[in-house]
């Protein structure tokens, strides 16, 4: 092998001699065009970087370092205000803000609490760059693992832009049966004529979700308690010791525009038509269904979840497919905007291995339909003024409706107003019409009314503060609820309130700098009128952070340190169901009205943000009441780190 190594290198250097000692072509002093192109390229600033979404909101890579971009630090890479993360990296999250919500006016598959890191076709981000672009995340967890997310993006030419990523994570965590294993594999592209005739945006999704489903700890008082032996979490009892859940998923989609005149003119009349089919599979598995509770002199054996048709290893599964298909034709005029007409078709398969009899109750395997819709939008956009006004209506057995108006008046760059009103009506959740389960409490096969919504919000984006106000009513709210109340156990089953619930959410965000010091403060105000306590919030949601931040050695490196404060009041949280991947109503156990400090050192050297995190550290000297959920705590104090490295080719 040595030698012939040795043979290779020799002729390769004669190889390469030779071809120094070839006349070298007379360089030309006028340039193609080829080659202009990549002198720009090797000169492009930054805001040449494009990252934009299906609805043409547009962004430029950004590399600063701001108090912002540390609230954007984490797994979803979204500022999470407004939601209260589980003990793991990877778990699912409650939501303390319910104007986060987003409903689609179609069914889903349900199992919401399953998708906290899933990522749906809106967000799903596609690239416009002159050169190579390459984003990489990283961040420690809680033991045994780490999360990634690595994206590049190319153009192969200046109207074709592909990217690749994936985002991984790995976390034992602190508790026994917690492991959280996820995967998000995205590939886009872009295409667009040079005339701009057409268009197309299309991506490939393939995501799955492995979670360790431990149900909660058993005894509260052993994790409230002082006792030095349950600071080692692992040594709280838990109700599940070997249950887990899988989520799945695979999609592809398109969405492209053909302009039917050759050339751009005042008028344009555009063909337009989206493609999504996407598959998801979820299992629930627990090979062990009893729990046994010791205490000081007894012990308890039970089911968690009640009576289930095997003494030991369920595996529950179910499939979900969805085919949408939107068709329409868009006339632009330069002047009075854009109009639109659209037919939606919508076809879901929701499927179980068969058909079940539970009791004298007769549960079917699959739900299928096909549903059509008709609609139209209007699109403005001239001066200060951006507006867009849909409405859209079922013309099939089964009934939604959708209206929404949205306008933006913009003053200046730092200045701008939004106002948007939305009625819906939606078809339920698969889930709450029908499920299967082993246990016997988690069959059923429903007929529930359309949800209806009638939103109102107004949002004031200024260089003095941000304020939003939402104001809505809902009628014949869904929801899960425990209503038997069994000690130890969950028999969770889904609900209509066929009362109305108002609800207003008022929120103000402020910035204050002076020189080198800032203070950043976030507060939410929430109150909800109900005859029952189906939709439970925190009445006061706060953060705060004070920091410092400075560039050091000679403006090489760009510091920023401090100390964020988040709190919430006292509420009735929901709690967490591992066989429905769904938060549902309690009514038993308060949680709130504990802060949670952190500090951290963060820096940035050229493109590269490095950050150093001390979460929760009021957690080492403070009292143990400090809950995610009603029956899982939050997280403990942790000393994380990590970075977010943009390289420019």
């Amino acid at each position: 092998m040595r030698n012939l190594i040795i043979v290779i290198c020799f002729f390769y250097s004669i190889f390469s001699f030779a071809q120094n000692q070839e006349e070298k072509p007379v360089k030309s002093m006028i340039k193609t065009t080829e080659e202009k192109a990549k002198e720009a390229a090797r000169k492009a600033p930054i805001s040449w970087y494009k990252i934009y979404s299906l609805e043409k909101d547009t962004t430029i890579v950004d590399t600063t370092l701001t108090i912002k971009k540390y609230y954007q630090y984490n797994y979803q890479r979204k500022d999470r205000f407004g939601q209260l993360q589980y003990p793991n990296e990877g778990q699912t999250y409650s939501y303390l803000d319910f104007s986060q919500q987003k409903y689609s006016t179609f069914p889903e598959m349900g199992f919401k609490g399953k998708h906290y890191g899933f990522m749906e076709a809106n967000d799903i981000r596609y690239y416009h760059v002159p050169t190579p672009l390459s984003d990489i995340y990283f961040k420690t967890v809680m033991e045994q693992g780490q999360s990634v997310d690595a994206l590049v993006a190319i153009n192969t030419s200046k109207n074709v832009n592909v990217s690749v990523a994936f985002k991984g994570l790995r976390s034992l965590g602190k508790y026994i049966n917690q492991l959280s294993s996820t995967g998000n594999f995205r590939l886009t592209t872009s295409y667009r004529m040079p005339s701009g005739r057409y268009t197309i945006n299309a991506h490939f999704a393939g995501q799955d979700f492995l979670n360790g489903e431990n149900g909660g700890i058993t005894t509260l008082s052993n994790f409230e308690g002082n006792e030095a032996i349950y600071n080692n979490r692992a040594r709280l009892q838990v109700y599940l010791t070997d249950a887990f859940s899988v989520l799945k998923s695979k999609r592809l989609f398109f969405d492209h525009a053909l302009r039917i005149n050759t050339k751009d003119a005042q008028n344009n009349l555009v063909l337009l038509h989206r493609f999504n089919y996407e598959h998801k599979y979820f299992e629930f598995n627990q090979a062990t269904l009893s729990t046994t509770l010791v205490g000081e002199t007894t012990s308890t054996t039970f089911n968690r979840f009640g009576d289930a048709a095997t003494i030991s290893k369920i595996n529950d599964q179910l499939t979900y497919d969805k085919l949408y298909n939107r068709v329409g034709i868009q006339f632009e005029n330069k002047t009075l905007g854009m109009l639109r007409g659209f037919i939606e078709q919508f076809n879901y398969f929701y499927n179980f291995p068969g058909a079940k009899t539970v009791g004298a109750v007769e549960i079917p395997g699959q739900l299928k339909a096909s549903i059509a819709t008709i609609g139209g939008e209007y699109e403005y956009r001239k001066g200060a003024w951006n507006g867009i006004a849909t409405l859209s209506n079922s013309f099939t057995s089964q009934t939604l409706r959708n209206f929404e108006v949205k306008a933006r008046y913009t003053v200046n760059d730092k200045n701008n107003f939004v106002f948007q009103y939305q009625n819906q009506s939606k078809l339920p959740n698969n889930n709450y019409i029908l499920n299967q389960s082993s246990y016997d409490n988690y069959n059923w096969f429903n007929s529930f009314k359309n949800e209806k919504f009638n939103t109102l919000k107004a949002e004031a984006n200024t260089q003095w503060l941000h304020a939003s106000l939402q104001v809505s009513n809902i009628s014949d709210f869904l929801y899960f609820q425990d209503t038997q109340n069994v000690p130890n156990q969950q028999l969770v089953t889904p609900h209509q309130f066929a009362e109305s619930i108002n609800y207003l959410a008022v929120k103000v965000d402020r910035e204050f700098k002076y020189r080198s010091l800032g203070w950043d403060i976030t507060a939410l105000y929430q109150k909800v009128d109900q005859s029952q306590p189906v939709l439970n919030v925190p009445e006061l949601t706060f953060r705060s952070s004070l920091f410092y931040s400075n560039h050091w050695f000679k403006r090489a490196m760009f510091v920023q340190t401090g100390a964020t404060v988040n709190y919430f009041t006292k509420f009735y949280a929901n709690d967490y169901n591992p066989i429905l991947g769904e938060f549902f109503v309690q009514t038993q156990k308060e949680i709130g009205n504990f802060p949670v400090v952190d500090v951290f050192f963060n820096a940035r050297v050229r493109q590269t943000r490095i950050f150093l995190i001390a979460e929760h550290v009021n957690s080492l000297f403070g009292k143990n009441n400090y809950y995610a959920s009603p029956s899982m705590p939050y997280r403990d104090f942790i000393i994380r780190f990590g970075f977010v490295w943009n390289f420019f080719q």
